[in-house]
C-alpha cells in the first residue's frame, strides 16, 4: 500500500497566513492548522489543494494558486505524510465551511497559537517568510 498524501495550504495575504479551526476529531478539535486534505489517486498535489481549499473555505479552486513547497514532510500517525504548500488566493474571501474558525496570523502572532502537533513542522518556515514578506 502506497504512502497516502496530505497536502497543507499556508495562504498567504501580505504580511499574514490564513490559519484554521478544527472541529474535529475532538483530540484536535479547538486547535490551529493550515487547511487542507488527502491527494485523491489520480490527483496532483496542487490539484488535491486548490479542491480542498475550495471545499473547506468556500473558495473557487480556480482562484487557488499554489507555489512552491513549504518546508519538509511530516510524518503523521497512520503511514500518511503531510506536506505544505504556498498558497495565494487571487479572489474570494474565505469561510468557515469546514472549521469552527478562520484568522489571519502574522509572523510575531504564529508562535502563540495552539497548533495541531504535526503543522508546528513548519513555524519556522512560515514566521521567516511572513517576516520577509513585511519588509
Amino acid at each position: 500500500m502506497t504512502n497516502q498524501i496530505v497536502v497543507a495550504g499556508a495562504v498567504i495575504a501580505g504580511s499574514a497566513v490564513l490559519v484554521a479551526q478544527r472541529r474535529r476529531p475532538p483530540e484536535l478539535a479547538g486547535r490551529w492548522e493550515l487547511p487542507g486534505g488527502k491527494v485523491m489517486p489520480g490527483e496532483t498535489e496542487p490539484a488535491a489543494l486548490a479542491r480542498e481549499l475550495a471545499e473547506e473555505l468556500g473558495v473557487d479552486a480556480d482562484a487557488v494558486v499554489v507555489g512552491e513547497r513549504l518546508g519538509a514532510d511530516v510524518p503523521v500517525v497512520g503511514g500518511m505524510t503531510l506536506r505544505a504548500y504556498r498558497v495565494g488566493l487571487t479572489r474570494g474571501e474565505p469561510r468557515p465551511d469546514d472549521h469552527r474558525a478562520l484568522r489571519w496570523a502574522t509572523a510575531v502572532e504564529l508562535p502563540g497559537i495552539d497548533w495541531v502537533p504535526a503543522d508546528r513542522a513548519w513555524l519556522d518556515e512560515l514566521i521567516t517568510l511572513l517576516t520577509f514578506a513585511e519588509r
